[in-house]
């Protein structure tokens, strides 16, 4: 319950602030993985570190982040091999992933291109050519990070102004309600468990239970409601699964 308290504390003095995409960086080298970190955080990104590929596939199927960097020399298991067992794997399989190497012929951006990889960074490479290889990485396949405005059937979320409106109708959300929705826009028809938002919103830091998250759900849906012209909800539970932002059955 005081975790739950300092996180929502916490929230409120950050209400301005627009929730950044996740990066899961899975890399051995200490010094490369902390400018990594370094730089992405000062773009505001959300960073996991791990330097294990078992770990790595252990961390994206439980918090879902919204892109994997993804070395392709691991002690435990190599890179390339990780990046076929996400993309076999349906929890992960919509996940964009770049890999990073020292091995820049040909061939081997061709072996991991074809592995599954969505781009090809060789080392040594900039933080400044890395972090446009992501943006335009979200451009292409998260374009909803690319914008400023988010839209769903009849919600619009400005990012800019971090307001929101149904049919017109202007809809008043706390914090953490805004992130939730925020979220769930993001992902559109996609299940989000109640760990993968709590890790999102409050980190993996703070303990946060999934009472928490169902509570606040509760209220986003409440004002989302009654914001609508029938009073039709978009927010689906899924039983044992988590949250979706389903598209209207009356399409």
């Amino acid at each position: 319950m005081l975790g739950a308290k300092l996180a929502e504390k916490r929230s409120k003095k950050t209400m301005s602030k627009v929730l950044k995409p996740s990066i899961l960086v899975v890399e051995d080298e200490e010094s490369i993985a902390t400018v990594i970190k370094y730089n992405l955080q000062k773009e505001g990104y959300q960073v996991q570190i791990t330097s294990d590929g078992e770990e790595a596939i252990y961390l994206a199927k439980n918090s879902k982040p919204d892109i994997i960097l993804l070395d392709w020399l691991l002690p435990s298991i190599q890179g390339i091999e990780v990046c076929r067992v996400l993309r076999e794997t349906p929890e992960t399989s919509n996940i964009p992933i770049i890999m990073i190497s020292a091995k820049g012929e040909e061939f081997d951006r061709i072996s991991g291109l074809e592995r599954g990889a969505d781009d090809y960074i060789v080392k040594p490479f900039s933080p400044a050519e890395l972090i446009a290889r992501i943006k335009a990485i979200f451009r292409r396949l998260r374009p909803a990070f690319s914008n400023k405005t988010l839209d769903f059937e009849d919600i619009t979320m400005d990012l800019m102004t971090h307001s929101v409106s149904r049919n017109g109708v202007e809809v008043k959300l706390a914090p953490i309600e805004f992130q939730i929705l925020q979220i769930l826009m993001e992902h559109p028809n996609r299940v989000l468990s109640r760990e993968a938002l709590i890790d999102k919103i409050w980190g993996v830091d703070i303990y946060v239970g999934s009472r928490t998250v169902d509570v606040h759900v509760t209220r986003l849906r409440k004002a989302l409601i009654k914001a609508s012209p029938n009073g039709e909800d978009l927010i689906k539970t899924i039983r044992l699964a988590g949250y979706c932002l389903k598209t209207s059955v009356r399409r």
